[in-house]
């Protein structure tokens, strides 16, 4: 079994932001590999389905951000779910917009998220895929930085990066993460 977490906040209010890339993912998956992600369980919504051989879940937290390792431990207590078979995708504002960073370990780098689950997890070792959403240039205040929409200028650059970490995704499904990491990260 394999789990694809994406963080993000619920409501619409919040579909758009840069904060929200991660539910992107997820509704992209969901979208390709045909899951809907219906199922109000260990406090996320979650989807159930098969990709080749593989029983995959894709999980939309939806504790708000700085509450995401709680939805995540649940759904380890309820599913028996190993950590090794996860992949988190978030947002990450030391990647450039448009690229996508695979990591298998290191702190929170500031992403309350993130935090949450390293403190729910009680390690720093997880399967990572960082969104590129870039750092804010107009002195803009973090919070409300990551809270905005992408600009229409970024919005190509968003979805060639929401169809790699996709990409990157399904290859992990068969592939150990280090080689996932080796071809994506380039």
């Amino acid at each position: 079994m394999k789990w694809i977490v994406g963080l993000g906040n619920p409501g619409p209010q919040y579909t758009e932001t840069r904060h929200n890339i991660g539910f992107k993912v997820v509704d992209a998956l969901a979208e390709r590999w045909d899951i809907r992600v219906t199922q109000s369980k260990c406090r996320a919504l979650i989807g159930e389905g098969r990709v080749g051989n593989e029983k995959i879940y894709l999980i939309k937290p939806m504790t708000f951000m700085n509450l995401s390792g709680e939805s995540m431990r649940a759904f380890m207590n309820y599913f028996n779910a190993k950590l090794e078979d996860v992949i988190v995708v978030y947002d990450d504002m030391d990647t450039e917009t448009g690229r996508i960073r695979l990591r298998y370990q290191g702190g929170p780098g500031g992403h309350n998220g993130i935090k949450s689950i390293i403190q729910h997890m009680g390690t720093q070792n997880f399967n990572r895929i960082r969104m590129g959403v870039s750092r804010p240039t107009n002195g803009m205040i973090i919070a409300d930085y990551v809270l905005s929409n992408f600009p229409k200028s970024e919005r190509d650059a968003v979805q060639t990066m929401i169809d790699k970490a996709c990409d990157a995704a399904e290859h992990a499904l068969q592939h150990p993460f280090d080689d996932t990491m080796g071809k994506f990260n380039s």
